[in-house]
């Protein structure tokens, strides 16, 4: 299930530190479909308790873009006190939803959707086991929206040096996405801001993959996220041809230049425009 942002179609994600109000603010105004408050990784132990309650304060009031916020672990206490500050009444109707870290079981949904009644979940895979479970999370209950792979970690206990060894559990997360009737994954963060070169290049391989935008750790990184998952010229023309064809023949057909096309194909092309015109 795709986030209903201002735009219609979530694109990017950027992550922003829980325990800087100010930084928050910034990123509301940067241009990103959904802003993802973390109060996980980005926050210092002793800045747990400051973050949660300016997150919440955050939410007391409808935000200008959907706002996700990623709790810390768990199975740790941490956890429990950001569910029940982000399940008060005053936030249920201005948050978009939790992200989850390190889930590696259905039972983490199970719990939490149990805990955070309502509330959208999106579980973040960043081990073995997670994307081993992959599919059995994405199916694991009705309040999960989404999943994605958190590749720092999952690096890590892969003990994977090269990015082309994580191929296989990109494709594996974007597969158990598609059927569990999912939307595709984002792409989890390029960390060098200043890489925008490596970056354009990464996403237009995950693209490849089936990756549908991307996490983001600076206001930069957005425009080359959305130039490289927006339809290029030729992709539009591509796919104005195929609902052109469509629209005077029902079934599978051959365009004039031999292409194939049928009832997939043409659902894809509508995708593509519908992308294409995105406001």
């Amino acid at each position: 299930m795709t986030p209903q942002t201002r735009t219609g179609v979530a694109l990017t994600w950027l992550y922003v530190p829980g325990d800087r109000p100010g930084t928050v603010a910034k990123a509301l105004a940067a241009g990103a479909d959904v802003v993802v408050v973390d109060l996980e990784d980005a926050v210092a132990p002793d800045r747990k308790k400051y973050a949660r309650a300016a997150t919440a304060d955050l939410l007391a009031e409808p935000p200008p873009v959907p706002v996700h916020v990623r709790v810390n672990a768990l199975d740790g206490p941490e956890c429990t006190a950001d569910l029940r500050a982000l399940r008060a009444p005053a936030t249920l109707g201005t948050l978009a939803g939790l992200r989850l870290p390190k889930v590696s079981s259905p039972t983490e949904i199970l719990r939490t959707a149990e805990l955070a009644p309502g509330l959208p979940l999106y579980a973040l895979l960043e081990s073995a086991l997670a994307v081993e479970h992959a599919f059995a999370i994405a199916t694991a209950h009705p309040a999960l929206h989404g999943i994605a792979l958190g590749e720092a970690d999952l690096r890590a206990d892969l003990g994977v040096r090269a990015d082309a060894g994580l191929d296989w559990p990109r494709s594996r997360v974007v597969v158990a996405a598609r059927a569990a009737g999912l939307a595709p994954p984002p792409q989890s963060v390029h960390p060098d801001v200043r890489d925008l070169a490596g970056l354009a290049a990464s996403c237009a391989h995950g693209r490849d993959l089936g990756f549908f935008g991307r996490a983001a750790i600076h206001p930069r990184q957005l425009p080359v996220i959305e130039a490289a998952y927006l339809p290029t010229p030729e992709e539009i023309e591509t796919a104005e041809t195929i609902l052109g064809a469509a629209a005077t023949r029902s079934g599978a057909q051959a365009l004039p230049d031999g292409r194939f096309i049928d009832t997939a194909v043409v659902a894809g092309a509508h995708r593509t425009l519908a992308l294409a015109r995105r406001p």
